[in-house]
């Protein structure tokens, strides 16, 4: 078996945790509260007219479902991919695996499925209920097998590529960083290129291949995608073949080079500096030097050993806020921080060179935004989730590293340490976040809206910078688990602006009274609140976080529902008083009890 021991081990241990089973469920009552608030949202107010509409409404629940579900599954797979193996390297584990007999397809392969394991189980999940909508029309069980295939291929292609970042990358920040922004990169690359090659041509359809959101685009609509004479099954099973081609490839290269990244020169270096100290010259330290000297080439353990021989540089002068200065000052998330932000300004310019070839006058996108508003979007997306990585991985690393106790027992205070986290994740971001507030400055320079609307639409920007990074703070305070920590702040960031997306697309189909929708959102609002609240309050509950959890949800609907009014004052105060809110509700007890909220200590026990 390629996949080896580990993925054997998971399989038994996965079904002996309650989040195994709190994951089935769950999943499978979001799916049915979405449906009920498309049912309620389009029947509401009036009565089907014939099988017609019934079916029509089926086959927008399905196109709505299995985009949300390809989504959700793509953006799962490379977290929970990069995740499962950073988080042996974050521990020291990794090394362990390397000296046992694993092979490299059963480590690199098996540390895959491994991860994507919860994916495969929401897959699972999703069959019976997207096969219930057989019964109103409008879909056929072809279009869901192959949905849930392309769903498989698609899983197995991300997580490939986050396997292989995680294998390659030793800091936490960078593999999560890059996975998300490469994978962004790949798809629209291949996108671009099949477009201006023409989806007529062999060669423009190979690049399309390898997108599965346009493989599912033409699965959705199998008679207006039909090419030359192909069906939109052919089409899926080229896309299929296609990504798992490309896994395939990937997990290659990856076995082939797993025992070069691994372990890193980091580790043989700190080996040889402690053997070989200046003017330390005995045999059992040269005999000690050349065993390591075995284990890699020639070359570089003469650099290290020069490197461990020569005079130590001067001391730097330290700040009297050392965290700070740590993360701002000093190579603490590595050294290859900036390829992130050539890729994100990479994504920038493209966007750039897309708003030059719109015209002025084109419609709105989805009848609801323009394209700068959409290139704005975009790219605040991708600001706010590299900073909400940036700040959780800063917490989760000194934990990983044993670093964090040593930095409790020093003269550091709490307020300290929080804000010079936080203080150290936004500037090490300052260049990626203040991209997007170039581009709303573009736009309101061109006259697309007034001063008024910059100054609401940058207080909003700012305040979910800020949330995004005290978001991630506070899930790495939470939970003592790294891999749980990262997941559950990207995932809540993740879920949160879909549910924006859903929402927002939900309100525009209807195409009714505000005020008649908001019940049908009533319980679309109510999973979203629950779903915060478990995650806010995980550890240490409290009244704000309650408070601040059951009321986003409600006054992010009252912010959509100002946006497509064209109400800017309102969309603003309806996001930055509760993000806000929820920012002092996170800050606090992290400031002033910083032991119950690290998980130290509880508040009966003092």
């Amino acid at each position: 078996m390629l996949a080896g021991p580990i993925v054997t081990r998971e399989l038994t241990t996965a079904p002996r945790k309650y989040q195994h089973f709190g994951l089935r469920a769950g999943y499978a009552a979001a799916m049915c509260v979405l449906m009920f608030t498309c049912s309620q949202s389009t029947f509401a107010s009036e009565i089907p007219r014939g099988i017609g509409d019934i079916s029509r409404f089926s086959v927008f629940v399905f196109d709505l479902i299995c985009f949300v579900q390809l989504l959700i599954v793509t953006g799962a797979s490379l977290l929970f991919a990069a995740g499962n193996v950073s988080q042996e390297k974050d521990r020291r584990t990794l090394i362990l695996l390397l000296m046992t007999d694993l092979k490299n397809t059963e480590l690199v392969i098996g540390k895959t499925l491994a991860g994507l394991l919860p994916v495969f189980t929401m897959i699972a999940v999703s069959i019976p209920i997207l096969t219930s909508l057989t019964i109103l029309g409008g879909i056929t069980i072809d279009q869901i097998v192959w949905f849930e295939i392309l769903c498989v291929v698609a899983a197995l292609a991300a997580g490939s590529w986050g396997a292989l970042v995680a294998f390659w990358r030793d800091k936490t920040f960078q593999t999560i960083a890059i996975t998300l922004m490469g994978a962004g990169i790949f798809l629209g690359t291949v996108q671009i290129l099949g477009t201006l090659i023409g989806t007529e041509t062999v060669i423009g359809r190979f690049f399309l291949s390898f997108n599965p959101f346009h493989a599912l685009s033409t699965l959705l609509r199998p008679l207006a995608s039909r090419v030359d004479g192909e069906s939109a099954s052919s089409l899926a099973i080229h896309s299929s073949l296609s990504l798992l081609g490309l896994a395939t490839a990937l997990w290659i290269y990856t076995c082939l080079r797993v025992r070069i990244w691994n372990p890193t020169r980091a580790v043989f270096q700190t080996t040889v500096e402690e053997e070989v100290a200046p003017g330390n010259q005995n045999t059992d330290a040269l005999t000690d030097v050349q065993s390591v000297a075995e284990r890699v080439e020639a070359q570089e353990v003469e650099e290290e050993l020069d490197r461990a021989t020569t005079a130590v540089r001067a001391s730097r002068t330290i700040w009297e806020t050392p965290i700070i200065w740590r993360e701002i000052c000093t190579h603490a998330y590595g050294n290859r921080v900036g390829l992130i932000k050539a890729a994100y300004f990479l994504v920038a310019v493209a966007c750039l060179v897309w708003l030059r070839g719109v015209p002025e006058d084109a419609p709105l996108i989805r009848g609801v935004m323009t394209a700068s508003g959409v290139a704005f979007v975009l790219l605040s997306l991708l600001a706010l989730f590299l900073v909400n990585a940036q700040a959780v991985t800063s917490l989760t690393s000194e934990r990983d590293g044993q670093t964090l106790e040593l930095l409790l027992v020093t003269e550091v205070t709490a307020k300290e340490f929080i804000f010079g986290k936080l203080g150290g994740a936004l500037f090490n971001m300052k260049e990626v976040i203040v991209v997007p507030i170039v581009f709303a400055v573009m736009a309101w320079a061109q006259g697309q809206y007034n001063l008024e609307g910059l100054i609401f639409l940058l207080l909003g920007y700012l305040t979910l910078v800020v949330f995004a990074t005290t978001l991630g703070l506070h899930s790495g305070l939470t939970f003592s688990n790294s891999r749980s920590a990262i997941m559950n702040s990207l995932g809540t960031l993740f879920f949160l602006f879909v549910g924006v997306f859903v929402c927002m697309l939900l309100i525009v189909e209807a195409r009714k009274s505000f005020a008649l929708q908001f019940v049908p959102f009533s319980f679309f609002m109510f999973g979203g609140g629950l779903g915060l609240w478990s995650s806010l309050t995980h550890k240490n509950p409290s009244t704000a976080l309650t408070t601040s959890a059951w009321l986003l949800p409600f006054l992010t609907f009252y912010a959509i529902v100002s946006f497509l009014l064209n109400d800017t004052a309102a969309v603003c105060m309806a996001v930055v008083v509760p993000f806000g809110f929820t920012v002092a509700a996170m800050l606090v007890p992290a400031v002033s009890a910083f032991d119950v909220a690290l998980g130290r200590t509880t508040n009966d026990r003092g």
